[in-house]
């Protein structure tokens, strides 16, 4: 079926954005039971944490890497030769892969300023490419260091390697190091990672750590700029120290204190489409997270198969005082056991993250969703206030998710919503086309866009509203695949 439609239903009554959990948290959902559409309402403010702009971020990074340029250059005082250039160029190069991966690690932190000014989505596309210039270092560093040393011995590059690696135990640790992060590259690799579970890729990620503790140890041990800098020893360990305790500290520390405070349960699962469901966890004091309509969380379900890793997913409605929504569709191991959840399970979550928010420019706003792509837009649709265009893309009328309550929030706040469905061929041209975008929307360009869904889907969306004249800035995605 091909459809181009907008769908107004019989306004329904605005209230609740969720049902009411009942007295017997263990008794499930109902399954015809729909939360209600919700009056706009203000975002509630953040807690006080500051924010981190890209650019800030990207200037902190590099001012970093320049510090360790310059204690490299403090360290070495004298460079001749070919070999001695050879083996400078290596030491800093091992100096800015030891920095690198403390960066890589402070970015997947879950710091609430990065998370919040930066968002999970852009902090991980960072990760995933800086995490490619650090195993392109790591190889460099080796290979030049060889080639110095080699050089400056007179000998040859398998005879040099051999003495190395026998008769100095810290670069065997650090070929070791090497080589693991040489592996969790291939595997993250995006070729690699689609035909790799996500539970494997998991586990082999772990190792990333034992690299960086071993590198660490090489560091100090043969490290020309820390032999004999007692200064430079102590403020290496502090950045690698501190970006630790920031680790355990938003990663354990602080989802434990939540779920001691808000004590997460699950309180129903529903299905919403083929593959697609719903889960409803209520909680306590849950006005206190200041979650906005948008952001995600990170939860880790506590039965058997799920606890020992912790996934994002979206709040598909806005954030009540005793319950939150998530959706998810059936793309994996663990979103696929979402589904066999017992009420009464419990929940540890970390957030609010994201910072794929609405702003406050007073400009209209359209949300453009794509497949599974709705949830986070479906929890703005309900509480932006101002005029709301909502348009969905999907290729099947069974793909479309939260179609009665989309319906419902539109003719009751006065929003449009329009549903592009159908291949290419079957709708007779690009569906999100600069020119059929601006029939949708006049006055495209002068309102405020939020886009999720796929990648490709995103990457497509964002050309052609660029090339319908909308500034960038006044873009905003976020993609399912980080």
């Amino acid at each position: 079926m091909t459809s181009l439609t907008r769908g107004p239903v019989p306004a329904r009554r605005a209230g609740d954005e969720y049902p009411r959990p009942r007295r017997n948290p263990r008794r499930p959902q109902p399954a015809s039971s729909r939360p209600e559409p919700q009056a706009p309402r203000p975002v509630p403010h953040q807690k006080a944490y500051g924010r981190v702009s890209p650019r800030a971020g990207l200037a902190v990074i590099g001012i970093g890497a320049l510090a360790v340029v310059v204690l490299w250059w403090h360290s070495t005082p004298d460079v001749s030769g070919l070999g001695g250039w050879l083996t400078g160029a290596g030491e800093v190069l091992g100096l800015l892969a030891g920095y690198g991966v403390v960066v890589l690690v402070a970015l997947m932190a879950r710091l609430p300023p990065l998370e919040r000014g930066i968002g999970t989505d852009h902090l991980a596309r960072w990760h995933a490419m800086g995490g490619r210039y650090i195993v392109s270092l790591v190889v460099a560093h080796g290979l030049l260091i060889l080639w110095g040393y080699a050089t400056e011995a007179h000998t040859s590059l398998t005879s040099e390697t051999a003495t190395l690696l026998t008769q100095y135990p810290d670069v065997l640790m650090a070929t070791v190091a090497g080589f693991l992060l040489l592996g969790v590259g291939i595997v993250s690799m995006r070729a690699a990672r689609r035909r790799v579970r996500y539970e494997t890729w998991y586990y082999l990620h772990l190792y990333t750590y034992l690299a960086i503790a071993l590198a660490f140890s090489h560091q100090f041990a043969v490290g020309a700029s820390f032999i004999s800098n007692l200064a430079a020893r102590f403020w290496w360990s502090a950045m690698y120290l501190t970006v630790a305790v920031l680790v355990l500290w938003y990663r354990v520390a602080v989802p434990l204190r939540a779920f001691a405070r808000h004590r997460f349960t699950v309180v129903g699962v529903k299905p919403e489409g083929p593959g697609v469901i719903s889960v409803y966890i209520g909680g306590s004091h849950l006005d206190e997270l200041a979650a906005e309509p948008g952001q995600f969380f990170r939860w880790r379900f506590l039965t058997r198969s799920q606890w020992w890793s912790s996934h994002p997913y979206s709040l598909s409605a806005a954030p009540g005082t005793d319950l939150l929504r998530i959706t998810a569709k059936d793309i994996g191991d663990h979103s696929r056991a979402l589904s066999q959840l017992r009420p009464g399970t419990q929940v540890m979550a970390e957030g609010p993250y994201g910072a794929f928010t609405a702003g406050r420019s007073g400009r209209g706003v359209v949300l453009l969703a794509g497949g599974v792509g709705i949830t986070p837009l479906r929890a703005m649709f309900s509480t932006l206030p101002g005029p709301v265009t909502l348009i969905y893309r999907a290729s099947s009328e069974r793909e479309i998710v939260f179609r009665d309550e989309l319906d419902a929030i539109a003719a009751a706040r006065g929003a449009k919503v329009y549903y592009l469905v159908g291949s290419r061929t079957e709708i007779g041209g690009d569906p999100l086309s600069p020119r059929m975008l601006r029939s949708l929307v006049p006055g495209l360009d002068q309102q405020e866009i939020y886009v999720c869904g796929p990648s490709g889907m995103i990457s497509a969306a964002v050309d052609a509203l660029r090339g319908a004249g909308v500034p960038q800035w006044q873009i905003h995605f976020e993609s399912f695949e980080f």
